[in-house]
């Protein structure tokens, strides 16, 4: 069931839901480019890439991936490559389609690993930056912790009914796509980090100082790895969601790093 209305692409990947903030792009204008973690999809942005674009006063294209809002359904489960998919496939499309020739990637957690991969794929110029909110390069055992309660809450309070109002038909396979995956056998060697010296755009590596889906091993192992420059940015009083829990550190931040970077032709 489809109720939002936002405009819609037609992918590889089935009928995606997009919208713009802040305004339209002009023709060969950069365009922040919002990738939604693991259990979001537009919607569930809230206000943040509306209040960044404006900060910055760029346009910003936020879309919901298959599975999730009102996009296009999927099925589970999903393959282990599903993020390395997501930014070789249709992401790459999307932005052809709608003739975006220059983007920042802003992506959050599942949305930030989607980001570095894409960057590292990039070999246009595209993509003259990208920043990663709770990010992961590698599985570990706190994250796979944090997954298993998830499933918990899932299991034991009304979360599933919450998720509902966001991705409407789409919420059981855009929670058990997430969750499932992360906990299985084959998941556990899960590892991007071979497309991370290919990446020489400049990054900004955001994470909560109590993120409790990862450590800072995987913020010391995107700097480390990464070909082009890259900062780090840890935020003291937060956990999994700094566009949420530290809201105006976290817009400054990227305003900084985004006003820093050669956006020109």
């Amino acid at each position: 069931m489809d109720t939002h209305p936002y405009q819609h692409l037609e992918t590889q990947a089935g009928r995606l839901e997009y919208t713009f903030v802040h305004r339209t792009p002009r023709s060969g204008e950069p365009v922040l480019v919002f990738l939604h973690e693991g259990l979001g999809c537009i919607r569930m942005w809230r206000d943040f890439p509306a209040t960044l674009a404006a900060c910055l006063d760029m346009p910003g294209l936020v879309y919901s991936r298959a599975g999730y809002g009102g996009s296009a359904p999927i099925t589970l489960p999903r393959p282990i490559t599903y993020q390395e998919d997501e930014a070789q496939g249709p992401l790459f499309e999307i932005l052809d389609q709608l003739n975006i020739e220059k983007t920042v990637l802003i992506g959050h957690s599942d949305g930030g690993t989607i980001a570095l991969i894409h960057a590292g794929l990039d070999m246009s110029g595209r993509t003259r930056g990208a920043v990663t909110m709770a990010a992961h390069v590698f599985n570990e055992d706190i994250c796979v912790a944090g997954i298993r309660e998830a499933r918990e809450i899932w299991e034991t309070t009304d979360l599933r009914a919450k998720l509902a109002r966001y991705h409407g038909d789409n919420v059981d396979t855009a929670f058990f796509g997430w969750n499932d995956t992360w906990q299985r056998d084959d998941y556990r060697h899960w590892n991007v980090e071979k497309y991370l010296p290919d990446i020489s755009c400049p990054l900004l590596v955001i994470q909560g100082e109590d993120d409790h889906y990862g450590s800072v091993a995987q913020v010391d192992a995107i700097i480390k790895g990464a070909g082009g420059p890259a900062q780090k940015q840890m935020l003291p009083d937060c956990a999994h969601n700094p566009q949420f829990e530290q809201p105006a550190p976290t817009t400054d931040a990227i305003s900084r790093f985004v006003a820093n970077l050669d956006l020109r032709a």
